[in-house]
């Protein structure tokens, strides 16, 4: 596999993550505890292996400049921004709630879970729309 490939290896990463973290969320709302922890604890997992794609790709292609023009400017550069800001909040707050739960200490891992939620998922489907709109759209 070519190195230029691990673009699409992380999208598809960054689209699982979304998926577990979905049905993760699903098993919790419906009082699955077992469930949830297996699908988040796969999240988690898949997020870090996105995590050593994305280092390994970026220190072997670089970087790849947006080719879109007009109005796809900013909206690009404006998701890409909110992405990259959250995702380097992610890893500890995935951590701390991961953590947290693990240990039964679900007081401190619900207050915590709805935020590391939220952002996890924007930052993984935000992953996915950039990598169309890098690599795809335009």
């Amino acid at each position: 596999m070519k190195f230029e490939n691990l673009a699409t290896v992380n999208a598809i990463l960054n689209f699982i993550s979304f998926v577990l973290l979905v049905v993760g969320y699903y098993h919790i709302k419906a009082g699955r505890r077992e469930q949830h922890k297996k699908f988040m604890i796969g999240a988690f997992a898949t997020s870090w292996l996105f995590l050593i794609s994305y280092l390994i790709y970026h220190a072997k292609v670089g970087s790849i400049a947006f080719q879109g023009e007009g109005w796809s400017r900013p909206v690009y550069f404006t998701i890409l921004i909110s992405h990259v800001i959250l995702a380097a909040v992610v890893p500890p707050m995935a951590i701390l709630t991961l953590y947290r739960g693990l240990k039964g200490r679900f007081d401190l891992h619900r207050k915590i879970s709805k935020k590391t939620f939220v952002i996890w998922i924007y930052v993984s489907i935000t992953g996915v729309i950039v990598y169309l709109m890098l690599y795809h759209i335009f």
